[in-house]
Formats: C-alpha cells, structure tokens, sequence
C-alpha cells in the first residue's frame, strides 16, 4: 500500500502572500496524482501550514515576515482545485510534521510514501526527511513535477539533497 503525502498545497504559497508561477504550474499534475492514488485506492493525506495571529512574533515570522497560512483565511485553505474529501488532513505549525511520520508508521501496510507538494526546498525536505527517519525502511519518493520551490535552483538543491539521502526522485 501507498500514501500520497501532499505538502501544503494552500493558496498563500501557490498564488496568495508566497506564490510562485512555478507553484501555480504545477496545480493541475498535483490534482491528477491525486485521483490516481484514490483510483488505486491508497491514502491521501494532506498537510496545512497553519499559522496563528501572532505569526510575526514567532521565531519563523522573524526569519520570514511575511504573513501567511493563518488558520481560518483564504490563504490558509488547500486549493479548491484539489479534492480532499474523504482525506486526513494535519495541521502543521512549522515546516516538518511528526504528526505526518507517525501517521506512515502507524500503517504496517504501507510500504511506500510518495511526497509532493510546497515547498520543495522547505516543507517537502523537512517532511520527506522526517519520515525517513522515524521509518528508515520504507521506500520515499518525492514526485519532482509535483512539487515547486522558492526558486527553481532552490528545487532543484533540494531535490539533490533529498536524493543523498538514499529518497528516491522521480
């Protein structure tokens, strides 16, 4: 069995406060892995970056002032253009989620994970690289058409990165 791990696909980092052309691009080949997993009848689970009013005053909002995914606006709900009815969602307050690697180990069934999402040079190595640790043998692969960084050199470090650390990129 598979789980589909979509990172932070919210509208703040495809076309709100940290949007990129690059994260917009790749909306829809996210919305068709997604219908494939449920197809083939694995899990979906999704990740929200979520932010509370007093952002600025957190060690992230210091590093990166610019207010994003607070819970409850626009900028911190999941596309609408991708359905996550019937699907886990976890909220995550910073950019990996234990939540996230215990929910894989959690399923003796699952023997692959497959991440995409944003953003890859941040939220996507953070979580791939979590869930390598807390389940050393199960196979990760990171969906490299379904994912977008800060920058597209930044996607790419980060796509090599992941790779030295024996996780798999398509």
């Amino acid at each position: 069995m598979k789980i589909l791990a979509v990172i932070d696909m919210q509208n703040d980092f495809i076309d709100g406060a940290l949007g990129t052309a690059e994260a917009q691009a790749i909306v829809p080949a996210v919305a068709r892995k997604i219908e494939e997993f449920r197809a083939n009848g694995d899990d979906v689970v999704f990740t929200r970056d979520t932010h509370e009013e007093d952002y600025l005053d957190t060690m992230e909002g210091k590093k990166l002032p610019v207010v994003h995914c607070v819970r409850g606006t626009k900028g911190w709900e999941i596309s609408p253009e991708l359905d996550t009815s019937g699907c886990t969602i976890i909220n995550k307050p910073t950019f990996g989620s234990y939540e996230l690697a215990e929910f894989v180990a959690g399923d003796p069934r699952v023997d692959e994970v497959v991440v995409i999402g944003l953003c890859t040079d941040i939220c996507v190595i953070s979580n791939a690289l979590l869930i390598k640790a807390r389940v050393p043998e199960i196979k990760i692969t990171v969906d490299s058409a379904c994912c977008a960084g800060v920058t597209p050199q930044s996607h790419q470090n980060a796509l090599e990165a992941m790779k030295m650390c024996h996780i798999d990129i398509e």
